[in-house]
């Protein structure tokens, strides 16, 4: 199998090995970055940590959606809804569930610039899979020290150039005319360490698909670019691009009579033409600089706009019903930016060896939002799916100001006490402009503070084997489309809703055996003022605080290779997760949380030579997951398998890789997502039945 050295930007501790994921020792190579972004294994981090690497997520698959590859992460729900108009629905630890678009609860990171906005928004459309160099996700208590979230911490890096130079093509065909079609050019001058010395990764695609439902085709389009430059024989400059273009029809939520009766239909999409477009472009620089042997120094600045125009299913009678209605169409232009910066210091001599990394990260964004009917009525007739008059007229300016600390000390020979705080506000500043009578000024303005503390204590049992426990605290802000409207129907912010606050205790241990790396996490998080939905009606949204809530469960996982070119992988994951106290009609202390499945479990096994033949084959199981507070609606549990094979050709500089997969191998009908507490009933996103795909991928290294 591929060696691979890897580097854990988001974890504590410094360290001189580096190791890959399945927990076996690789050549004793520092990662050259500035500390604390030094290389840390999921097997000697004191906390949940699982890496998936690019190779194994391109591994004869689409390329199209991180749902692709990361099952085999314990914890981490991520489903696709087969709707390119929302992002896919992703929870850690059932964090998350409750969104309805886009991803809450979640730190998301690419290349060290956040995905996640201040307010803790976030949206993965902009990952190219095929830049992709790893994926790590990070779970527990520690994810408290990253701002504004509760579930956890993903961490997507992108590939360094590197010697030789190299051209590749990959393409895709699958069911219901999806195709998609990149280019990727790589490499470096020089050798690609000295002073001097240049790295270049470049990569373009493009999606297309006509959707497995009615009136879900999409296209998108993706652009991601890295420069590095080694100033000298201590510090690099990086200077990263990213752009994305969707352009995709919304087939919406069906009810469980439409899913079972015809899961294809999207009745209300094509009345009213739903669909989306998304444009979005991203700049980031990054400074690192070893100032001494035992300082580091780091700073990274981005910058980026995300313009949104989505046109929803709102009957045209319940926006003239009130002057307080929003619209059918949102309209919306973010501008943001950031810069995080920090020191670390390391202390080697004298009887206890420890580390301290100081910084602080700003980030601002500001908001123009805009509202307008999805309908024109003109001569007594009614034409929907169209830009009508200007019904909501905002700008939100959001920003937070976060300094940090974190340590690691060694006690002893085998036990470690990392610790650190963070001190997160966050700032929002709503001004309406759109005031009719009616529709009374919206206008206001919140903050938020928070001290967030956590420590964790590993001791190392063996070279091979460790445990750890860990606790701390985490929250989350409300959003500000979850501020924006108070539950009595007045005007002005909904300034009611506070931030949930999580404080989590976790156990666990992992052992290699072999090649492999057995990991296993016992935890319990309880949550004061959860925010939850409190109505929902003719298309405005309100939300509440719903008291305590509890999540426990257990994680294991098992990555394991075997006789040379054989793989398999295991994840399981039980999660209670149940409201602890009553708060209105339908949240009654017991009731399960909607969007969360108490039981999942993923295992592979795959043949995986570096050339020639390869297969594998996966199983998925999902148990039922309930669709709203009441517990009055769910979506059955599930399993599907999914099959590949391929072969690859070396001759030389060239490299072919042609492959074939099925998935859904026994063509189960089942629901892909829910929407949670949808007013309506149409809680179901259907998945599709038996698919199958095909690709190649060609490249080329000038030697």
């Amino acid at each position: 199998m591929k060696k691979i050295l890897v580097g854990m930007p988001l974890i504590l501790a410094p360290a001189t090995a580096v190791q890959a994921a399945n927990g076996v020792e690789k050549e004793q190579t520092m990662v050259v970055t500035a500390a604390p972004d030094r290389g840390l294994s999921p097997l000697t981090a004191p906390g949940a940590v699982s890496v998936d690497y690019g190779d194994d997520l391109r591994q004869a698959r689409p390329q199209v959606n991180l749902s692709e590859g990361l099952s085999d992460v314990p914890g981490l729900q991520i489903q696709n809804r087969q709707n390119y108009a929302q992002d896919l629905q992703l929870s850690l630890r059932g964090f998350g569930s409750r969104s309805t678009f886009g991803v809450r609860g979640i730190r998301i990171y690419q290349d060290g610039i956040p995905s996640t906005m201040p307010d803790g928004q976030s949206q993965i459309s902009n990952v190219d899979l095929s830049s992709v160099e790893s994926i790590e996700v990070l779970r527990g208590p520690f994810s408290a020290l990253y701002g504004n979230a509760s579930g956890g911490v993903i961490n997507i890096t992108t590939e360094r150039g590197r010697q030789p130079t190299t051209l590749s093509t990959s393409n895709y065909y699958g069911s219901y005319g999806s195709w998609r079609s990149g280019v990727r050019l790589s490499g470096a001058t020089g050798e690609g360490d000295a002073p001097g010395d240049l790295n270049y990764d470049l990569t373009t695609s493009r999606f297309s698909t006509h959707g497995f439902r009615d009136h879900s085709s999409a296209h998108r389009d993706l652009t991601n670019a890295k420069l590095g430059v080694n100033i000298d024989d201590r510090s690099s400059l990086t200077l990263s691009f990213n752009s994305v273009n969707i352009k995709a029809n919304d087939p919406g939520g069906l009810t469980r009579e439409e899913w079972r009766s015809d899961p294809h239909q999207a009745p209300r999409a094509e009345q009213y033409n739903t669909r989306k477009t998304v444009s979005q472009s991203q700049l980031g620089l990054r400074y690192q600089r070893a100032v001494t042997d035992n300082d580091d120094f780091s700073m990274t600045a981005w910058a980026g706009m995300r313009e949104t125009v989505q046109y929803q299913s709102i009957p045209y009678f319940v926006q003239q019903r009130s002057r307080q209605h929003a619209g059918g169409v949102i309209d919306l232009t973010r501008h943001y930016q950031g810069i995080d910066t920090r020191w670390t210091h390391r202390m080697t001599e004298g009887p206890l060896p420890v580390s301290f990394t100081a910084g602080i990260d700003y980030e601002t964004m500001t908001e123009q939002r805009r509202g307008y009917e999805n309908f024109i009525y003109s001569n007594g007739h009614y034409t929907l799916g169209e830009k009508g008059d200007l019904r909501r007229k905002e700008r939100n300016l959001m920003w937070n100001v976060d300094p940090y600390l974190q340590t690691s000390w060694q006690l002893t020979e085998r036990l470690t006490l990392d610790a650190g705080v963070r001190y997160s506000s966050i700032w929002f500043d709503s001004n309406d402009h759109y005031v009719v009578p009616g529709n009374g000024d919206d206008s206001g303005e919140a903050s938020y503070h928070k001290w967030l503390p956590a420590a964790a204590l590993k001791y190392t049992l063996t070279d091979a084997w460790n445990v750890y426990t860990s606790v701390g605290r985490g929250y989350e802000t409300p959003t500000i489309n979850e501020l924006s409207y108070r539950n009595d129907g007045q005007s002005g912010l909904n300034f009611k809703l506070k931030p949930s606050t999580s404080d989590t205790v976790e156990v666990g241990s992992k052992m290699r055996v072999g090649n492999g790396l057995i990991s296993a996490a016992l935890f319990e998080t309880n949550t004061s003022d959860e925010i939850v939905v409190a109505s929902s009606n003719n298309g405005r949204t309100s939300y509440q605080n719903a008291g305590k809530t509890r999540r426990r469960g257990v994680e294991l996982a098992w990555d394991q290779q075997f006789m040379d070119s054989w793989r398999t992988k295991l994840a399981w994951t039980l999660l209670d997760a149940t409201y602890r106290e009553d708060a209105g009609a339908n949240i009654k202390s017991g009731n399960r949380m909607p969007g969360i499945a108490r039981n999942s479990l993923y295992a592979s096994l795959g043949w995986l030579p570096e050339q020639g033949w390869y297969a594998g084959g996966e199983v998925r199981y999902l148990s039922r997951i309930q669709a709203n507070d009441a517990n009055s609606a769910s979506a059955p549990g599930y399993t599907t398998v999914g099959l590949n094979t391929g072969y690859k050709f070396v001759k030389d500089n060239w490299l072919l890789d042609v492959w074939g997969r099925v998935d859904n191998l026994f063509d189960r009908d089942y629901v892909g997502s829910v929407i949670v507490n949808e007013s309506n009933g149409r809680y179901f996103e259907p998945a599709p039945g038996r698919n199958y795909g095909v690709g190649m991928t060609l490249s080329y290294r000038f030697e």
